[in-house]
């Protein structure tokens, strides 16, 4: 069959060049199948004018896949992008947040959770997540990346449109190191360092891959369903978020929590981490679309507007409940938008991205005071506050702001009632299994490793004790 359609593109690639009716038949010429281009093949060729040409070109040549220097590049610079936003801009973001004392500690598990998870991607997680059709996870067949070389292509949106596999795998393998290492936050300042790394070994294995798969990998359960998760509302933000919840309790309360002050030690640095991981959010959301066209664009304006948006709304609810607004809480408005838009900012309008956004800035707000006094864990650096909330925020009302009536790209027999669910059930699903995989994987490490230093280590902060350096001359 092949071999035929081959024959039949060269034909009509002739017919184009203007080869008359009146020459006569070529006898035989040798081509190459796709299937062993080393062998040549003999084929009788006919005049051009018995050949049948349309105005409308062959649906074999239209499916011939391509790979545009264009989108390559976008991909590669939202790879970087995305690193960019872990390192350094989730690191200073999360270390000036904490005391300075600490500040260290948090850094490193930032910078080293993340280059764990990239190995361990390659290793198996990308087989794992994207191989084979599975249920719940992929295959081993690209085990050791088996397989994949500098001609491999992966699939975007469009079927004729590929890109290099190596810089798929790149950019998800951004995704799933920047997902455990959010988790740093929730137990801040008093965690053993080789505890969290054995953690998020566990978690990796068991938690981020088959939600992964199930979303984005072929055959995977939400995505057959229908579910909606342009960039990783429930893979990323409330996967990562359920686990760090899940760690604040089991871990404990960190020693004078509620009753000494543990106020940031330089809110000038979480600034400059709130901006980077701004600017990088744009290869996260709109580097999603895996191509460089229409599609990204839509994801690029609703990341900033989503985001513009979540900080008015945060700083507004600050003002209107304390009197005043922080700089805090304007960063935390900032990535609290950028939550909310992530698994909507490739379906929705612009309209919908800045009521996303809205909702994700108050709610939020709600998150970090209401709903942490209610939840009474030590959430140190309030993942669950901004990226549970944000994160359910987006996925909930992605199934609203889809629909084509209301700016979306939703398809005439889209229902919005129907989506919500769909989208509901990934909530659920997410929120489940990454609480019971977390909670088995905590018991697991107390058990091998212990997951808390001593009291005396944790007076003295994490920077000396565990690590033997300091930031500051104290």
């Amino acid at each position: 069959m092949k071999s035929l359609i081959s024959t039949f593109i060269f034909i009509l690639l002739l017919s184009f060049a203007g080869f008359s009716a009146a020459e006569p038949p070529v006898s035989a010429i040798e081509i190459k199948t796709l299937d062993n281009p080393s062998a040549p093949v003999a084929v009788e060729m006919a005049p051009a004018a018995d050949v049948a040409v349309t105005a409308t070109a062959p649906a074999e040549a239209a499916a011939t896949p391509t790979v545009d220097k264009g989108d390559t590049a976008w991909m590669m610079t939202s790879t970087l992008l995305v690193i960019m936003m872990v390192i350094p801009g989730l690191g200073l973001f999360y270390g000036g947040l904490v005391r300075s004392k600490n500040m260290l500690s948090v850094l490193i598990q930032v910078m080293v959770v993340f280059s764990l998870v990239v190995v361990l991607w390659a290793v198996y997680g990308y087989t794992l997540a994207f191989g084979g059709e599975g249920l719940i996870i992929g295959n081993f067949d690209k085990l050791f990346l088996l397989g994949v070389s500098v001609d491999s292509l992966a699939d975007t949106f469009t079927d004729t449109v590929k890109i290099p596999e190596f810089i798929f795998i790149a950019f998800q393998s951004t995704f799933a190191g920047i997902t455990c290492a959010l988790i740093v936050g929730s137990f801040a300042e008093r965690i053993k360092f080789s505890a969290v790394l054995l953690f998020v070994v566990i978690w990796f294995t068991f938690s981020y891959l088959p939600i992964a798969h199930m979303v984005w990998g072929a055959g995977g359960y939400l995505l057959d369903k229908g579910a909606l998760d342009f960039a990783g509302g429930t893979v990323v933000h409330i996967n990562a978020a359920m686990a760090g919840l899940v760690g604040a309790y089991i871990v404990g309360k960190r020693i004078g929590y509620g009753r000494e002050a543990m106020t940031p030690h330089s809110l000038t640095l979480t600034m400059v981490g709130a901006s980077l991981l701004w600017v990088g959010w744009f290869g996260f959301n709109a580097g999603s679309n895996l191509e460089s066209n229409g599609g990204a664009t839509l994801a690029f304006i609703n990341t900033l507007l989503a985001t513009s948006a979540a900080v008015l709304a945060w700083s507004t609810g600050e003002a209107l409940s304390r009197g005043k607004a922080s700089m805090l809480g304007a960063a935390s408005g900032a990535v609290a938008g950028l939550v909310g838009i992530t698994p909507a900012c490739g379906s929705v309008g612009p309209m919908g991205a800045i009521v996303i956004g809205v909702a994700a800035g108050f709610l939020c707000l709600w998150g970090v005071n209401g709903l942490k006094r209610m939840l009474g864990a030590d959430d140190s650096l309030d993942v669950f506050g901004v990226h549970g909330v944000g994160g359910i925020v987006g996925a909930l009302l992605t199934g609203v702001f889809t629909a084509p009536g209301l700016g979306g790209t939703g398809g005439d027999d889209f229902s919005i009632i129907s989506q919500v669910l769909i989208q509901a059930e990934g909530v659920v699903i997410t929120i489940v299994w990454s609480g019971v995989v977390s909670y088995i994987a905590y018991k697991a490490v107390d058990m091998l490793l212990g997951l808390r230093v001593s009291e005396e280590i944790e007076r003295v902060g994490l920077d000396i004790s565990s690590h033997g350096e300091s930031a500051y001359n104290l």
